[in-house]
This record gives structure tokens, sequence and C-alpha cells, in this order.
């Protein structure tokens, strides 16, 4: 480990606007545990402006954003694998000169941090040494699989993220739902409350006086105990699938922090060992052309437990 001995305080550029200052630090701070930085924000040890903020702040530029002394991971040690790279180049869908979209496999978490030394990001910034903004446009969840958009530089990032503001970026995930959904459609737009705990973890719930969600079911294929749907979104807010899911009584088969776990070890006797979540779609706006639409091919073990759900119909 080396040590940032001082107090840094950054001038916020105008790339930086409009950025969580949580995603911020993950992102200055590479490496640094996740919990750990939720600390030194909860703590006061960061600030903007000379003012306490919470995570979910968003940095403005020419903000003044203090960040306290830290031990930094020695990055000449984090090293990915070349098994580990190959395997990240064979998930590239698509690509321009702007832009990656990769599938993502399950369990393959976005980021390095919270014991994780090689997160998705830090395998493609080895991949491409000679693009220094390589950058997340936006997340996807560790046990979920499927597009996940990378930009090569900030200005593609910044138009992208207005994308998403402006509900520019559409997408549609396949999910695998606990018992038989009695609509073909279903509206969900309960709104969600994001909570943090002390470890760092996010915790989402149904709560009036949340953000606004709307999700939407709809069911592809029925089986005697599940329902194989399509969903789509339009809103973005963490873990909105999961919970409207869970809300409804039809919990993502597999997840296992919304889901059920008595269910869940039912489905693992028919090889459903990750939480069967997908992004299948993506399509998203180019500045100079039409918009760009990547679909990401479902695993072949998930087509298993499908097949096997026939079977025992």
């Amino acid at each position: 480990m080396s040590s940032a001995a001082k107090v840094r305080i950054i001038t916020a550029g105008k790339a930086d606007s409009g950025q969580r200052i949580d995603n911020y630090l993950l992102r200055e701070l590479s490496g640094v545990p996740k919990p750990h930085i939720y600390k030194i924000i909860r703590t006061g040890q960061v600030r903007v402006n000379k003012k306490r903020i919470k995570p979910l702040y968003k940095i403005n530029p020419s903000d003044q954003i203090r960040i306290p002394p830290i031990m930094l991971p020695d990055k000449t040690k984090l090293k990915p694998r070349v098994k580990f790279l190959e395997s990240i180049k064979k998930s590239i869908i698509y690509e321009n000169k702007q832009v990656l979209v990769i599938n993502k496999p399950a369990g393959l978490a976005v980021h390095g941090g919270s014991g994780i030394k090689i997160g998705l990001i830090e395998a493609v910034r080895s991949l491409y040494p000679k693009y220094a903004d390589i950058e997340l446009v936006h997340r996807l969840d560790k046990a979920t699989s499927g597009c996940l958009i990378i930009s090569k530089n900030r200005a593609y990032l910044r138009f992208l993220h207005d994308a998403f503001r402006n509900s520019q970026v559409h997408k549609t995930y396949l999910a695998l739902l606990a018992g038989r959904f009695k609509a073909n459609i279903v509206r969900c737009s309960k709104p969600l409350k994001k909570n943090i705990l002390k470890s760092g973890e996010r915790i989402v719930e149904v709560e009036e006086g949340g953000k606004a969600a709307l999700t939407v079911f709809k069911t592809i294929q029925k089986y005697k105990n599940a329902s194989l749907v399509k969903v789509e979104l339009m809103t973005g807010r963490t873990h909105q699938i999961r919970v409207h899911a869970q809300s409804l009584g039809h919990p993502v088969l597999g997840d296992d922090k919304y889901g059920n776990p008595d269910i869940n070890e039912n489905f693992k006797k028919l090889g459903l060992r990750r939480m069967f979540l997908h992004a299948n779609k993506i399509i998203f706006p180019h500045p100079k052309s039409d918009d760009i639409t990547v679909r990401a091919p479902v695993e072949q073990g998930l087509y298993e437990v499908l097949n096997m759900l026939v079977a025992s119909s």
C-alpha cells in the first residue's frame, strides 16, 4: 500500500458535473474499498465547498472537493491475469471510436473495492491503455449479466449521461420470477427509497416519499412455478427490477438479497446457481448518427434451466 499523506483539494471541472460524489470518489480513489469511501463521506472527512455532503450529492463545476489522507493501493500490483483479460475481450459485443458495450458475466463486479482488487473497468483499462479516460457509463449489479456501456472519452461520457437523464437510453432485461404471473403485462410504479448501511451496503425498499420508479413486466412464458418475463425500465433506480419484482410477490429467482431463500434453494436443484436477470438489449444515441442497438446473448446455463422447467411442467 502507498499512502496519500496530505489532504487534497480538487477543483471539479465541467467533465465532473452531474456525477454523484460517491461515484466520483470510487473512480478517483480506485481500489479503495467501497465501505471506506462511504465512511469518509459519512464522517465528514470528504467535504465540498467546506461543507459536509451526502453520498448522493451531485457535483457542480468549480466545486472544491476535499479528499482526506488515505491509504491507496500500489497499482503496480493490481494487474489482471491474462486469462481474465482474454475472457473480457471475448465479452465485447460492440465497439466504435467512442464506446464499448460488454456482455458482462454474472458474478463480476463492475469495479474493484470491498475486497475485490480487480473489477471489469480495471480490466478494460488494461486492455485499452491508450485511452486515459475510459469510464463506466452506467452500472449493473454484480449478480446481473448483460449489456454494459463503457465510454472511451469524457466528452462521450457526458453525452451519454445526459442521454440517460433525458430518457434517451432504453434498456430491456430478461428475468425469471418466482410463481406464475396472473397478468400478461404488469406496470409497477411503487416509489423506491435507498438506504446505505454503515457497512456501505445499499438496501432499497418500497416506501412512500421515495423516488418515482416505473418498471414494466411483460410475460413471455409461464411455467408451473415460475414466469419468464421481459422487463422494461422507464426509470433507472438502484435495484429497481429486483425490488419491484419482490414487491409484486414474484422475486427474481436466484436473488440472494431480495429473493426467497427457500425458493432459491429449490431452483438450485434445477441448476440455477446465479440470479436470473440479464440485460439483453440496450438502445442509446450517437451524436452524429442513428441510435445504436446492441443485444447480449444469454448464457447457455440459463437456457438449460428453462428447458428443465419445460420438462417439469
